[in-house]
């Protein structure tokens, strides 16, 4: 068993598990970083009828089973999906069963952890260093870019991190959305669930076990190293 378990090298369907979790975890943050940031900017700085509720929506998938997300992403993206129908029919994109849909599943799951965390840092700034910057004749946009944006990076890199890392852990949500296709949706977990289905799948599993503790430390880790580097960076400019 251990000359299996600490064989050199990936295997194929390791390599394949791998790459697409690092795939659907990066294309999904991509694409939900600039509404992450616009949500924490409206949950931090505004007071509106609602917004109890919002904030309560962004948090849903933290308290859901994730495969009650899974099951309303097909409801909603799938083939006779509501939005999954009108997409196909008018631009040919599907989400269903592929790896976009498998993206879109990991973001989901991980966007609460982004918002969370931008959030926060957007509370910790002064509003009246924005309100100072446009008193000397900067517009409401340049004094977010020159002075919010540069103090609440650490956050952005935090959150986006630790969602990256929610994502490439995600899994009931996935499977239920996209089902388990090798090469195209079968991400680590997925892939160690299917080990673990195999009478003789022991090794394979525990390989998937180390390759997924692996990938989420190193997220973990870069999340801290690059938060404080950001930090470092703003002080000296302070």
């Amino acid at each position: 068993m251990g000359d299996g378990l600490f064989s050199s090298g990936l295997s194929a369907g390791e390599a394949q598990a791998l790459w697409l979790s690092l795939k659907t975890g990066l294309v999904g943050t991509a694409f939900s970083l600039p509404i992450g940031i616009a949500i924490a900017w409206v949950l931090a700085r505004s007071n509106f009828r609602g917004k109890i509720f919002l904030d309560g929506l962004v948090h849903l998938p933290l308290v859901l089973p994730p495969v009650v997300t899974g099951y309303v992403l097909l409801l909603l993206f799938g083939h006779n999906g509501a939005i999954g129908h009108w997409l196909e029919a008018h631009t040919g994109f599907s989400f269903a069963f592929n790896w976009k849909g498998a993206a879109l599943a990991s973001a989901i799951m991980g966007f609460p952890l982004m918002v969370r965390a931008i959030r926060l840092s957007f509370e910790a700034v002064d509003p009246r260093l924005e309100a100072a910057a446009r008193t000397l004749g900067a517009s409401a946009t340049n004094s977010f870019l020159s002075v919010t944006l540069p103090l609440i990076t650490p956050g952005i890199i935090a959150g986006s991190l630790l969602g990256f890392a929610r994502a490439i852990g995600e899994f009931g949500a996935t499977i239920t959305f996209v089902a388990n296709i090798p090469g195209e949706t079968q991400t680590l977990p997925i892939a160690l669930y299917s080990a673990l289905q195999s009478p003789d799948g022991e090794i394979n599993a525990m390989r998937f076990v180390l390759l997924s503790l692996a990938l989420a430390a190193v997220a973990l880790i870069a999340s801290e190293v690059l938060a404080r580097g950001a930090q470092t960076r703003i002080r000296g400019r302070i």
